[in-house]
């Protein structure tokens, strides 16, 4: 059986969770970026920010699911 967190009165799955908070943390990760500069540097932007989105999601789901 999958994890499940109680949120407003209901069940979300800890995935959905987990990628809120990747694509959260590939926000933030994206305006640092642009604040120092190296956003611009960037060859593949698009596919930078979605693995940064990814190694957040699985991060989280690794630390608080044990997933």
């Amino acid at each position: 059986m999958s994890p499940s967190i109680p949120l407003f009165g209901a069940y979300f799955p800890a995935w959905l969770i987990c990628t809120g908070a990747g694509v959260l943390g590939a926000a933030v990760v994206r305006v640092a970026f642009v604040r120092l500069g190296v956003d611009e540097l960037l060859p593949w932007r698009l596919l930078t920010y979605i693995c940064v989105a990814a190694i957040v999601g699985f991060a989280l789901a690794l630390t608080v699911f044990g997933r």
